[in-house]
């Protein structure tokens, strides 16, 4: 297969991007402790899958209340801000892009990891029902969390665009807030989880309202032709539930519209998830900066996305992890490698930075 779309050249913002493989946030587990501090194991990590049009880089908690898995970075001490330089370093070094995640799990947490051992935080107290929490002490029952104050939530948007100041200090090249996957923002967005009754709960409009606050902090940071933003509609991971996700994610876009974002990344499937009667090119359509799709693609399933118009980019997750040279696979048709599933998260260079490229 030609590939002439997937390997075309893509104008991301002021980005000139050589082909259309984007790498997807990845979360591994692998910081250093104590501080959830990038390493240099983590820059030769990034380093090796530079290949990548644009990475974005692992979920990345905004504050310490943030947390919810053990060993995932930060990026709100200098310890950690000096840690990441390593990783935008060496991508840089390879004449790459790299975005960081923005992320505060809310509920999806647990006390162990939390400051003073406090509860998580919710925009309700409904706990996650399915799957456990991963603790530094092993896997724990999730807990139901604290709802959040109205008087607090001000201080999660200032969390929000400090991050955002010290991604830029840290020497990334852009920013992509996560609201997706059941995590804090999701959380406030799907009427599942949010059973509020003041301005951030009820209507589609205060259910997206801190969404908005948030991007707007931190299009106030960076020139949002550098800024993106993860959605998933329709998923379902860590609990998750929307009565109505078409019109919820049709009004988010269309209050979007206004920020001149540099991307939306949406998770159209995640993991083995079913097909849904979602229109995702209606989103594609309303949304003013480039569309990248996720979801379980393959080279021949992305050019046959690409060349339709459904999306201007295709984000790869899993594929990535032992095939750090994916873009060279893809094109030139070679068999892809298998993770090892018992390395994903946490350890050594192991099932990390070990799987070779091609020769």
């Amino acid at each position: 297969m030609d590939f002439l779309t997937l390997f075309s050249h893509y104008q991301l913002g002021t980005f000139d991007l050589p082909h259309r493989i984007v790498m997807a946030p990845l979360t591994r587990s692998r910081s250093s402790q104590p501080g959830d501090i990038p390493n240099d194991m983590n820059a030769e990590y990034y380093r090796q899958r530079a290949s990548a049009a644009l990475i974005i880089a692992e979920a990345t908690q905004i504050s310490p209340q943030g947390k919810g898995y053990a060993y995932t970075p930060g990026i709100y001490s200098d310890e950690q801000i000096a840690g990441w330089q390593k990783v935008t370093n060496a991508v840089h070094a390879e004449n790459s892009r790299i975005f960081l995640q923005l992320w505060h799990v809310g509920r999806v947490s647990h006390s162990s990891l939390q400051p003073d051992n406090a509860l998580p935080v919710a925009p309700s107290a409904i706990a996650v029902e399915d799957g456990q929490a991963f603790t530094e002490q092993g896997f724990k029952d999730f807990e139901i969390p604290r709802e959040l104050k109205i008087d607090e939530i001000s201080g999660i948007v200032n969390q929000y665009r400090q991050a955002a100041i010290n991604a830029k200090k840290a020497g990334f090249d852009g920013i992509e807030v996560h609201a997706a996957n059941g995590y804090l923002l999701e959380q406030f967005l799907k009427d599942g989880t949010n059973k509020r009754n003041d301005i951030y709960g009820g209507s589609i409009a205060n259910r997206c309202r801190l969404v908005l606050e948030i991007i707007e902090a931190v299009t106030e940071v960076w020139p949002s032709e550098q800024v993106g933003i993860r959605i998933s509609p329709t998923g379902s991971f860590n609990s998750m539930s929307e009565t109505d996700p078409q019109s919820l994610y049709e009004y988010l876009v269309d209050k979007l519209y206004q920020f001149n974002l540099a991307y939306l990344h949406v998770v159209e499937r995640f993991g083995g998830s079913p097909e849904t009667d979602f229109n995702f090119k209606a989103l594609a359509d309303k949304f003013n900066g480039a569309y990248i799709a996720n979801g379980a693609y393959t080279g021949e399933t992305a050019e046959a996305n690409l060349a339709s118009g459904n999306s201007d980019l295709v984000a790869f997750g899993m594929p990535y992890i032992a095939n750090p040279d994916l873009p060279a696979r893809i094109k030139q048709g070679a068999e892809l490698a298998e993770a090892d599933q018992a390395t994903l998260y946490g350890g050594d260079e192991k099932g990390y930075t070990d799987y070779p490229a091609l020769a």
